[in-house]
């Protein structure tokens, strides 16, 4: 079991993540890293947010980045050709 932390990234600025989360490994941590960038893309679609954060990084207790979960990778294979025109 490890405490992950899931930060926002836009452009120059960072969100950090202050509470973290208990899970068994950064497998469990890229799953729900996953999910939780499809909740905050579904949540910025509905409230009509103009701007979304572009990456969520995963980082360990000390810090350290240990994976990154673009937004863009978590849109449906349609909408990413659509995006590619």
């Amino acid at each position: 079991m490890g405490r992950f932390y899931f930060h926002l990234s836009a452009g120059n600025e960072i969100t950090l993540d202050e509470e973290g989360t208990e899970l068994p490994d950064l497998s469990a941590a890229e799953n729900e890293a996953v999910l939780a960038t499809r909740e905050l893309l579904a949540e910025a679609i509905k409230s009509g947010m103009p701007d979304v954060p572009e990456v969520l990084v995963i980082a360990d207790e000390a810090g350290r980045p240990l994976a990154s979960i673009p937004f863009a990778t978590v849109l449906p294979r349609s909408l990413k050709r659509s995006l590619k025109k």
